[in-house]
Order: structure tokens, then sequence, then C-alpha cells
């Protein structure tokens, strides 16, 4: 009976949503879909375990520019397409202070930022072209999206 209590419970349990880097690493992510989500990101946190990050997601296709004001650990932050292919990659960005802070946008517009701890993306082969794999995101990577 308790078998089939826990079996029953962890087929209701929410599902987390991953990423897995080229080299196999999994990462569990916090999403962050709406504008007060994507506006908070990670701010404010002393730290961010080192098999996690957030993915920002967003509607269309652009050159969405991030920042680190109010951000206390430094991050790398990496554009994606709709597919999952990396667009581009910013690494060991460092927080920000004092204003103003500077900027960071990608070379080539893209549908979703994952922002992970800094070192990350060196350490996990994560580059322009790579190939990102994402499961148990609600509409993502985009089905049939383009590279």
């Amino acid at each position: 009976m308790i078998t089939f209590a826990l079996a029953i419970a962890a087929a209701l349990a929410p599902v987390q949503p991953v990423c897995v880097a080229p080299d196999g690493f999994r990462v569990s992510l916090e999403l962050a879909v709406t504008d007060q989500e994507r506006q908070n990101g990670l701010m404010f946190r002393d730290s961010v375990p080192a098999d996690h990050g957030m993915l920002f997601l967003f509607d269309v296709d652009s050159r969405v520019a991030f920042w680190m004001k109010n951000t206390f650990i430094p991050l790398d932050m990496i554009w994606l397409s709709t597919s999952g292919e990396v667009v581009d990659v910013h690494t060991h960005v460092q927080p920000c202070r004092f204003d103003p802070c500077p900027n960071y946008e990608p070379s080539r517009p893209g549908r979703a930022v994952l922002e992970v701890n800094a070192g990350f993306a060196d350490a996990h082969g994560v580059r322009p072209g790579s190939l990102l794999q994402f499961r148990d995101v609600p509409g993502y990577p985009a089905a049939g999206g383009k590279k």
C-alpha cells in the first residue's frame, strides 16, 4: 500500500524542467516566462547551485539585452534559437554595483536566454552552434523551430 501511495505521489509531482548540455550535464531550470519573472531574473541571489539555471522565454525572436544590476553572482548568458541552438554566449559576466550598468545582447536574434553560473559554458562545451536539449519546458523548443 505504501509503495502504491509513493508511486501515485511521484506521478503527481510537478515535473522539473531540464536543460542538457552538449556533454550530457543536466541543469534543473527555473523558468522566467512572465514580464515580472523576466524582470527579476536572478537578481538579489547570493548563489545558484552548479546544476541550476534560469531559462528566460520570449514569444518572438529578438536581440533582447540583459544587464547585471542587482545581480550578486557572475553569470554566463546563453542566447538560444527556437530550436535550442546556441546563438551567442557571454561568459563570466560580472555583477554591476553602480549605475550605469552595461547591457549585454546577442549578435543575432534569439528566442530564449539561459543564465547559469559563470564558467558553465566553458566547462560544458557550450558555444555558438551547439545544440542544447530541453525537457519538460512548455512550448520550448518550438516544434519545427528554425535554427
